[in-house]
């Protein structure tokens, strides 16, 4: 089962081999921190938008409605599909949704199974930093080698009107076209208001990353090494795969790790750039930045030491 903390998943109706699935493009006000609401838009109440789950071969119908205030699109990124229903309406011959208006993605799933993304591509230098975006995930309806399955989409915004190294409750307008993001989230949440990635100790577990932002994100996980395994929705010979403990998720870019959960622990996963994980430069520790936890670990039992002081 793919988890996306946070982030519902797109349900659907089937009738005669077609998976129906309704998307709604619509502001939507999302809280990032306790008490801490950016203006978004998204989709179907969520920024980013629900994680849509389909399998190889599959025959999909996705309405798209537009309660945005200008037009819009989607683009289904990675995705082989025919050239009128890739969402690009400056080039392709795939229209605009006017406000007001819906329009039918139809197409056939011929990728094989892999992680790959959604969002606006109609004035996409707003669309998509006011949060027009999601996971698209084909899965193997074979696959039983994996315990936990994770995916988290990385997200950079710009909220107007709180000054530096402060947060003060309320709701916030976004800037889209600024380039000194103040907020880093993981599916639309800061830490520490993100959700932990729980697992159980001997799990083999894949972690799903995706980037539409202003922003290249390297992700760091603590206390375990991990095989990179996929890009882009392409699986990484085994031969050519990289053990790492890093990976640069770069913007347009989707990247799978897997590892297997053997060192106990609650264990951060963070963008390094420090920047990143910080909520509108405040301390100790914010944005984009979640954990790793072992389900049986239990922090107050483990042994602790004594800081000493020094003269």
């Amino acid at each position: 089962m793919i988890i996306t903390p946070s982030v519902p998943i797109l349900p659907y109706v089937q009738k005669n081999r077609i998976k129906y699935f309704k998307l709604i493009a619509q502001p939507v006000k999302r809280e990032i921190l306790p008490n801490i609401y950016m203006n978004a838009w998204g989709y179907n109440g969520c920024s980013p938008g629900p994680t849509i789950i389909v399998y190889p071969n599959d025959y999909v119908c996705i309405r798209v409605y537009n309660l945005l205030p200008q037009a819009t699109s989607v683009h289904w990124h990675g995705l082989d599909i025919p050239n009128n229903m890739d969402g690009v309406p400056a080039i392709e011959p795939s229209p605009q949704i006017n406000t007001g208006c819906y329009f039918d993605y139809k197409f056939k799933i011929t990728n094989p199974p892999g992680t790959h993304m959604y969002h606006a591509h109609m004035f996409t230098v707003k669309q998509d930093m006011m949060g027009l975006e999601g996971g698209f995930i084909i899965a193997d309806p074979n696959e039983d080698n994996i315990d936990k399955d994770y995916f988290i989409m990385l997200g950079t915004f710009k909220l107007k009107n709180m000054p530096p190294f402060t947060l003060v409750n309320g709701v916030y307008d976004i800037n889209p076209f600024a380039m000194d993001q103040n907020f880093f989230t993981m599916n639309g949440r800061c830490f520490p208001y993100t959700k932990d990635l729980v697992v159980d100790e001997g799990d083999r577990v894949r972690i799903r990353f995706g980037n539409i932002g202003m922003g290249n994100h390297p992700i760091h996980l603590h206390g375990h090494q991990f095989e990179v395994t996929a890009t882009d929705g392409n699986i990484i010979c085994e031969n050519n795969r990289l053990l790492k403990n890093t990976i640069l998720v770069s913007s347009g870019e989707t990247w799978d790790i897997e590892f297997i959960a053997n060192n106990p622990g609650i264990w951060p996963l963070h963008c390094h750039l420090p920047h990143h994980v910080s909520n509108n430069l405040t301390l100790p520790l914010g944005g984009m930045t979640t954990a790793v936890r072992y389900r049986s670990f239990d922090k107050e039992k483990y042994q602790k030491y004594e800081v000493c002081p020094y003269k």
